[in-house]
């Protein structure tokens, strides 16, 4: 059977794009097949060519309700909805379409309030700490922060997504032909976690050149505390 995941939430400029092809390119490279479908109207679709994933244009409702139907028949697939921001009465409708809701937000007080609400408003919904910094001291000051603001919703946090300049790559009309390793691996770990959450056995696809490498390395990554659920489950 197919799974569709929406990335959601009130609050704007968390990510919800980014984090959603970063998904799409690491499903891809664990050897998933998947969609990223686009709902906001102020963007323009992407190329699909080069990419380990297809895509979809979901702006109006009459395009989502197609392309979501076509991909519930579509056995093994996972859709990955790209929610936008600000959309309320859009949210409630992917979260009823959604196997799993993704919240993500950034290390600011403004972004966890906000994020504390929308998972008391969806609550089969995981928080997902995005763009988190990568500076020891800020990082450690960003994990107090959470553990103080969502620590009653902390079997619902997942594993910080941290900040990476080349993510920007992934957002290009046309995707580079060569992507740098450390964007790999941080699409590798973000879709590992999410694989988990979901209960889907990861496969692992032939070596490439950018598999070769050790899939379980990933520079620059948050050190988490124990608070954030890596094991949970939806």
């Amino acid at each position: 059977m197919s799974r569709i995941i929406c990335i959601i939430g009130n609050k704007g400029g968390t990510g919800k794009t980014t984090l959603s092809h970063m998904l799409c390119q690491g499903f891809g490279l664990l050897g998933q097949r998947s969609a990223c479908v686009l709902t906001d109207t102020q963007r323009e679709p992407l190329s699909p060519d080069g990419r380990r994933y297809v895509t979809a244009d979901g702006r109006t409702p009459e395009a989502l309700h197609k392309v979501v139907g076509k991909l519930r028949t579509m056995n093994g697939w996972i859709g990955v909805i790209d929610g936008g921001g600000n959309r309320a009465e859009m949210d409630r409708i992917l979260d009823e379409l959604a196997d799993i809701v993704l919240l993500p937000f950034r290390e600011s007080h403004e972004d966890m309030r906000t994020v504390l609400k929308d998972l008391e408003a969806f609550p089969h919904a995981y928080a997902l700490p995005s763009q988190w910094p990568t500076n020891a001291w800020a990082r450690d000051a960003a994990d107090r922060n959470v553990m103080t603001l969502l620590g009653v919703h902390k079997h619902r946090l997942l594993h910080p997504v941290a900040n990476l300049s080349a993510t920007k790559l992934l957002l290009q009309k046309n995707i580079p032909d060569g992507l740098p390793s450390n964007l790999g691996n941080a699409c590798r770990a973000l879709a590992r976690q999410v694989l988990e959450v979901l209960e889907i056995d990861e496969s692992v696809p032939e070596p490439d050149r950018e598999t070769q490498q050790d899939t379980h390395a990933t520079p620059g990554a948050t050190l988490l505390p124990e608070g954030y659920a890596s094991t949970a489950r939806h």
